[in-house]
């Protein structure tokens, strides 16, 4: 498995409040995209930083995401370009299922 974390600093703060609404607008996007297990949007206390933390099947299943056109989407959207980290995740936690589970 692998986990991104896409962040981004914002030319102009967003509210907590701004942040939900601009974030339930663009969930549909991500809902039953192959190989995605999860997605956290985030912004900080200040409203100057956002993104979100995504926990996918592969590093394939992440690459197929974060092309030209998500970039365009991302910018149109927030004005600014995302920057995306890569981290392996072979153990997951899992209090909502109890469950522990294991990269293959």
């Amino acid at each position: 498995m692998i986990t991104t974390i896409v962040e981004f600093e914002l030319a102009e703060p967003l509210s907590r409040e701004q942040a939900r609404e601009i974030f339930l607008s663009t969930a549909p996007k991500y809902q039953g995209m192959p190989g995605l297990i999860r997605k956290y949007y985030f912004v900080n206390q200040d409203g100057t930083r956002s993104g979100g933390v995504y926990l996918w099947q592969s590093r394939q299943d992440a690459d197929r995401l974060y092309n030209d056109e998500w970039k365009a989407f991302v910018r149109g959207k927030y004005g600014v370009d995302p920057k995306v980290n890569y981290l392996e995740t072979p153990v997951v936690v899992d209090n909502v299922f109890n469950q522990v589970i294991a990269d293959d």
